[in-house]
């Protein structure tokens, strides 16, 4: 009895002595390199849930911890810290950045350092984004790195973006990169009912971009490689890391800065009444802006909600995103309702990892119907929008025939956008599970498997009261288009990674296979004439599969050689060439890392690079271009056999023997670093020969069973040399500031056209509006793809353009065709990107410009509508309104192949701007920020906005101004909250 009295009482006296031992402690964390205190450093007591992170001023406390416990202290960028503790009151760390050169990049199928990467690759981390109300994630990329120009579509909401990887390898096939989500490689013909199938994407959530610029990075992509490629990698959560809940809510006013300079109804007036022969009954009495009628402030919300959690081996984080953007041009409108989830489990001592990432969207589009950005240009100012005699629904006064509207007269821009619901819903997933295993048998030996599904389903209805000018037919117009798209991934791969010591070499190996699907699937229903019919489903399939290998050696950590191999094969050609072999190989010199340079205190880096390889190209409209196909005939194509109507079977071109489209890439450069990496930079030097370049092209008549077929047409050849220079200006505890700057310099020609031996053999590109039929761009053997194709114009000793009066310049005194020459080009030669990062105290500003230079535009508005008989002689009893250029020409026909109108695209813009405020706290952090879009554009061009991209059925009609959908100058106002 009195042993057991005596170990109560012993245990009773160490119940507060335990009690006190598991007690806490604080501490600041700051870096070792500027000093400066490191927020949401996360704090865990190893093999435990128990943890913390540091607010804004880098300080913390830890509770619940014994004497004996290891204290982890880890941060993206910096080395981890640990901490044996023992009843320290008070723990404060400086943690030690990681070394730029041991930064992981991702490289396809793996990852590498950027010490040890020989190819042309960038990263283009987060807090390098652009700022704003940011839609799609190509807008986070524009102006960031050399060698890439992103040029977006114009200004409709969620809108797409032309992307070009050192201008793009092709000429009608398809010239945009390869995008890689999160391991899967998205479908490159887009999504069915989106305007840009990136729209699935948070860009919130993402965590960087990398791109993949020479074939010595890319071919290990093989087939679809030949534009670069973009490997984009989402947010997941951290093993051990706390709970985090995290606002972010932005408001967007977006605004009209520019418009066509048109006649007003005073000058339009006077026009007409000075025009002999004119009728002035014809005229209105109203004084009416019609761009001023379509466009409108456009408001915007953008609201995500963020939960994260690290367990001792799991992690999830969960994302919820809504977005709400209107258009410039009224009842265009993008809604988006996303869910993004990441899982990551750890199992058998963390040899095996399982990850599951998905993406999930809901989005929907009003598309408003953009003819009225044409009509609004040419329609009569002195009319109003309503008539109270108009026969047609909602009252918009049209040019009447009678009681119909007159077949070629403009229609009411109000009434096209009014009297049209145009609207496509769109259900979506991206989801990949990943499977990476470390056999414990051999070290350095892991196992990956990728197995991913990115299916949409698009449900979009179009309707058109039966009274809308618009429509033609005596019924209400309907077309409901449903349609299905299903990308389906499988790769896997082994990865061995080993040291010889004898030799200081290390060797990176890996082999895999890889098997992709592509369906897709279309059915429409739509009114045609007095019925509502069911058109024939569109359903087609194709599928790649492919066997990779890449091997690294790096010797004594200063020399690297790499190569990789690619088998693909494609269904989409014949048996004869559907498999192609795309080889790879590059050398690096870490000269910094010799004897002569390694105590260098001025150099930090100095990296020499070589590659060469070769990529493909297999992306073209036709799955069976190789194939001899009939498809139903288009509406009237019928035979009638006694009272039933049957389609007639349209036979389709063909060519047995197109194959792979080939590129290859010879690249050089070089990477530095100066004063412990103060200033950082590469240049890279490029050549690229493309052979049997895809692309449609007529055909001499009888030769197939159509007049335009897609082939393999020529050549071309590519050069360019990239700079990127980033340097920490400032970088002290108060004040940082970081500069970027990158310049490209690049040209392309058409170094052959495999269609005939005449070396003046040329094919007619670049559609535009005037007349019917004609093309003011070429393809011609020695110039580039977008060269335009003129007569040069002469001008009088006032310096006014004559009328019809052309350089002769084939000598002939007569002016033919044959006087039209090469002229300029709608590619730049030159473009470049500033971005600077600045922050105070616990403000932070930033600021990205760009500007493109050498490119040029053709004014089709100018051209098409600004001349007299443009204004008056037309085929209907009505006028119509057009450019104001006529009062400086005072051309009396149209002048469409006059080089007047090709004219200068040089700008520089401010593209994006931001100032931010963090408001720290014990447990909330706040940031308020302000950012403004699109700012200023300095530019001579004549046109609304001298950046134009415009997309038709086949290929990419770059640098001819039509019907440009304004880009708004946009205000936002941001609060972000994190828990």
């Amino acid at each position: 009895m009195k042993t057991i009295f005596k170990t109560l009482s012993f245990l009773f006296w160490m119940i507060p002595i335990t009690m006190f031992a598991q007690t806490s402690v604080s501490g600041t964390v700051t870096g070792t390199s500027d000093g400066l205190p490191i927020p949401g450093v996360n704090i865990i007591v190893q093999g435990s849930t128990n943890g913390t992170t540091t607010d804004f001023d880098g300080n913390y406390t830890l509770t619940g911890i014994k004497s004996g416990d290891l204290i982890v202290y880890s941060y993206v960028g910096y080395s981890s810290e640990k901490v044996n503790y023992t009843d320290q009151k008070r723990i404060n760390i400086s943690m030690q950045p990681d070394s730029e050169l041991e930064e992981i990049i991702l490289i396809g199928y793996g990852s590498s350092t950027k010490q040890d990467v020989t190819g042309a690759v960038e990263t283009i981390s987060a807090k390098e984004f652009n700022q704003g109300a940011i839609v799609s994630p190509d807008q986070l990329l524009a102006g960031k790195t050399a060698g890439v120009r992103i040029t977006s579509a114009g200004g409709a909401p969620g809108g797409g973006a032309q992307i070009r990887i050192r201008g793009g390898a092709s000429l009608t096939g398809n010239s945009d990169p390869l995008i890689v989500v999160d391991g899967i490689p998205l479908d490159q013909r887009g999504v069915q009912g989106a305007r840009n199938q990136l729209n699935a994407i948070n860009p919130n959530e993402i965590k960087d971009f990398v791109v993949l610029k020479d074939a010595a990075a890319t071919a290990i992509y093989g087939s679809r490689a030949s534009n670069g490629v973009i490997l984009i990698t989402t947010k997941s959560g951290s093993n051990g890391a706390p709970l985090s809940v995290e606002y972010d809510g932005k408001v967007s006013i977006g605004v009209l800065n520019n418009t066509v300079d048109v006649l007003n109804a005073s000058e339009f007036r006077s026009l007409v009444e000075n025009t002999e022969g004119t009728d002035l009954s014809l005229l209105g009495n109203s004084n009416t802006d019609w761009q001023d009628e379509i466009y409108r402030t456009a408001v915007g919300t953008i609201q995500n909600i963020t939960i994260a959690k690290g367990f001792k081996s799991t992690s999830f984080r969960l994302n919820y995103n809504h977005t709400n953007q209107n258009g410039l041009l009224k009842r265009d409108e993008f809604t988006r309702d996303a869910l993004n989830l990441s899982v990551k489990q750890d199992l058998f001592n963390d040899d095996l990892t399982l990850t599951l990432s998905s993406k999930n969207s809901l989005s929907e589009n009003f598309f408003a119907n953009n003819d009225a950005i044409g009509a609004a240009v040419r329609f009569d100012p002195t009319q109003s929008v309503f008539d109270p005699n108009s026969p047609f629904d909602g009252g918009y006064f049209e040019f009447l025939d009678g009681e119909n509207a007159q077949v070629n007269a403009p229609r009411n821009p109000v009434g096209l956008l009014e009297q049209d619901d145009n609207i496509a819903k769109n259900k979506r997933t991206i989801t990949n599970f990943n499977l990476n295993y470390d056999f414990p048998f051999l070290e350095g030996l892991r196992f990956n498997l990728n197995a991913g599904i990115d299916y949409s389903e698009l449900d979009q209805n179009q309707f058109k009261p039966k009274d809308a000018g618009q429509n033609f037919q005596n019924i209400d117009f309907r077309k409901v288009t449903t349609g299905i798209n299903r990308n389906q991934l499988l790769d896997f791969y082994l990865n061995y990674k080993t040291t010889i010591n004898p030799i200081n070499t290390n060797i990176d190996v890996t082999a895999g296979h890889s098997y992709q699907e592509f369906y897709r699937a279309t059915f429409e229903q739509e009114t045609v004439s007095d019925n509502f019919i069911t058109r024939e489903p569109s359903i087609n399939r194709n599928a790649l599969e492919s066997y990779f290998g890449r091997a690294s050696f790096d010797i004594a950590n200063r020399y690297i050689l790499s190569g990789s191999i690619r088998r693909d094969g494609s269904s989409r050609f014949s048996e004869d060439n559907r498999w192609g072999i795309f080889p790879a190989a590059s050398f690096g010199w870490k000269i910094s890392n010799e004897n002569f340079l390694k105590n260098s205190s001025a150099i930090s880096n100095l990296k020499l690079r070589a590659g060469w390889g070769v990529t493909g190209q297999q992306e073209i409209n036709d799955n069976f271009a190789f194939l001899g196909l009939f498809t139903p005939g288009e509406d009237g194509a019928q035979v009638q056999f006694g009272n039933q109507f049957i389609n007639t079977l349209r036979p389709e071109e063909f060519d047995q023997n197109i194959k792979w489209e080939e590129l290859t890439t010879y690249n050089v450069g070089l990477d530095f670093g100066f004063i412990d990496d103060r200033i950082t930079g590469s240049v890279d030097a490029y050549y690229r020969e493309t052979k049997d370049l895809l692309a449609r092209v007529p055909t001499p008549a009888g030769s197939n069973l159509s007049d335009i077929l897609t082939t393999n047409v020529g050549q071309t050849v590519s050069r360019g040399i990239e700079v990127g220079l980033n340097g920490k200006i400032f970088n002290n505890e108060n004040f940082q500031w970081d500069l970027g700057y990158n310049i490209t310099f690049s040209d392309v020609e058409i170094s052959n056209l495999t269609l005939g031996n005449d070396p003046d053999f040329q094919i007619p590109q670049g559609g535009i509006a005037g007349g019917v039929g004609n093309n003011i761009q070429i393809w011609k053997e020695g110039y580039d793809p977008t060269t335009f194709f003129v007569f040069r114009q002469i001008y009088d000793n006032a310096g006014n353009p004559v009328e019809g009066a052309y350089v002769d310049i084939n000598g002939d005194n007569e002016i033919t065709e044959d006087d039209k020459t090469p002229f300029k080009q709608a590619n730049p030669n030159m473009f470049m990107g500033l971005t600077s990062n600045m922050t105070y105290k616990n403000f932070d500003f930033s600021f990205t410009f760009r500007g493109s230079f050498g490119g040029y535009n053709y004014n089709n508005i100018q051209s098409s509508t600004g001349y007299r008989e443009a204004f008056t002689n037309t085929p209907g009893d009505y006028y119509q309104n057009g450019s104001s250029d006529v009062n400086v020409t005072n051309f009396e026909n149209a002048q469409l192949f006059s080089d007047r109108y090709v004219q200068s695209a040089d700008f520089v813009r401010l593209d994006n701007m931001s100032l931010g405020y963090n408001i720290p706290g014990d447990e909330i952090n706040c940031r308020l920020s302000f950012t403004a879009n699109n700012l200023f554009t300095i530019t001579n061009y004549d046109g609304i906005d001298p950046e134009l991209f415009v997309t038709d059925a086949f290929s990419s009609k770059v640098g001819i101004d039509d019907r440009f959908y304004p880009r708004p100058t946009t205000f936002v106002i941001g609060v972000n909250f994190k828990y």
